[in-house]
């Protein structure tokens, strides 16, 4: 299909709108500063990523914020380091905190003249509003981690996805999925027969940073290395139809 021909986008947040990787880095950089390990933030972010992942398909009802304290705690014990109970909270805390893309709110703005925005987050529905605010900008439906009970990649996530879907009436095939993690929502959103765009923040970087390796083939219908060539291209399909 051309970019012009959907009704509705909807965004994973963290890494897509919201610089998570900057967010999280900045405190886990502290971290590593006060107890002494000799990591770059790259190498944290990476070996973070496979404890966040465990957590929340290990407790899929737990609140983000106590789920970031929890793979900080996995971290430091994979690395000897402690993670006192005042990481442990500022990490738990810090969602509010990440920084937006300095792209995502005015290509949000322009999305939001042709299309519906929705979210569907791996947060909790305040550590949103908080990023949110950032971003500065009303979406029409926000799902979060929280609502559906469990974390992407979970199918319960895009269950519940696919159910907005269709009780907003919007028709099949007129819903277009964007996103930067394959592992998060490229992989598991083909089984609801979503088409997607991967906003590949990392294309000038190698490895997956704060993203698990996908572990699995992943197939997005197109591919843009940032918010605002994503919108650029939206507008030239408009005006090519």
């Amino acid at each position: 299909m051309n970019l012009a021909d959907y009704d509705a986008l909807s965004f994973d947040c963290y890494g897509t709108l919201i610089d998570w990787e900057a967010g999280m880095g900045a405190v886990l950089d502290a971290w590593a500063r006060d107890v002494e390990v000799e990591l770059d933030r790259e190498s944290l972010l990476t070996a973070y990523a496979d404890h966040e992942a465990r957590t929340l398909r290990e407790s899929p009802a737990m609140l983000y914020p106590t789920a970031l304290a929890t793979s900080m705690r996995a971290l430091g014990s994979e690395l000897g380091a402690p993670v006192s109970d005042t990481w442990a909270a500022r990490f738990g805390a810090s969602v509010p905190d990440w920084p937006a893309f300095p792209d995502s709110h005015d290509a949000l703005v322009r999305l939001g003249e042709r299309f519906s925005l929705i979210i569907l987050s791996n947060v909790d529905r305040a550590g949103f509003e908080g990023s949110r605010r950032r971003l500065d900008v009303i979406f029409d439906h926000v799902i979060t981690a929280q609502d559906v009970g469990s974390y992407k990649p979970s199918p319960r996530n895009f269950d519940a996805l696919e159910q907005l879907r269709v009780r907003e009436g919007i028709g099949e095939g007129r819903l277009l999925h964007v996103a930067q993690s394959l592992f998060h929502d490229h992989v598991p959103v083909k089984r609801i027969g979503l088409s997607s765009v991967w906003i590949n923040r990392r294309h000038d970087r190698p490895g997956w940073g704060a993203t698990p390796d996908p572990d699995a083939e992943a197939h997005p219908d197109w591919e843009f290395p940032s918010m605002a060539a994503f919108v650029d291209a939206v507008d030239e399909a408009a005006a090519n139809k």
